[in-house]
């Protein structure tokens, strides 16, 4: 067995699972200020950082829109049932849309469970048309978001 492929890092502690909800709420955040936040040293937190990084645990930063940018579009989570042997094709086709946020196969009563976020409601009735058209597909349950109570998304 190749071991450069064997994950060596310790489990996640209080103070990394801790680290990385501030990251999650400002991934802009200096290291002097996490240091601050979390009781320790400014070195402590740029080691665990570099730890978390070289060991898979956090793979980037991103930019989040804000509450006017998010507030301008509509986001909806939908499932999505497809023909045995036709999701291969069905995951090709949701990918090409730029609207799609997350595609993750589930068990339960659909075989998809999609996230998308359009700019108006007239967008996303389009959106579930061109899904509800793709060969494979036999149904769709949409949920439109009506407010986020809590994102940890990154």
């Amino acid at each position: 067995m190749d071991d450069s492929r064997v994950n060596t890092a310790p489990p996640p502690d209080d103070l990394d699972r801790r680290l990385i909800l501030l990251l999650q709420a400002n991934a802009r955040a200096s290291t002097a200020t996490l240091a601050r936040k979390l009781g320790v040293a400014r070195t402590t937190v740029v080691a665990r950082l570099a730890r978390l990084e070289a060991s898979g645990r956090i793979v980037g930063y991103t930019a989040r829109l804000g509450g006017d940018e998010a507030g301008r579009s509509v986001q909806a989570f939908v499932g999505i049932s497809v023909s045995p042997k036709a999701g291969r094709e069905v995951v090709k086709r949701l990918s090409e849309l730029p609207e799609l946020r997350q595609l993750a196969s589930v068990s339960g009563e659909f075989d998809y469970m999609a996230l998308l976020r359009a700019d108006t409601t007239a967008r996303l009735d389009a959106l579930l048309d061109e899904i509800g058209e793709i060969d494979g597909v036999l149904r769709t349950n949409s949920s439109v978001v009506l407010a986020l109570r809590v994102d940890r998304q990154t």
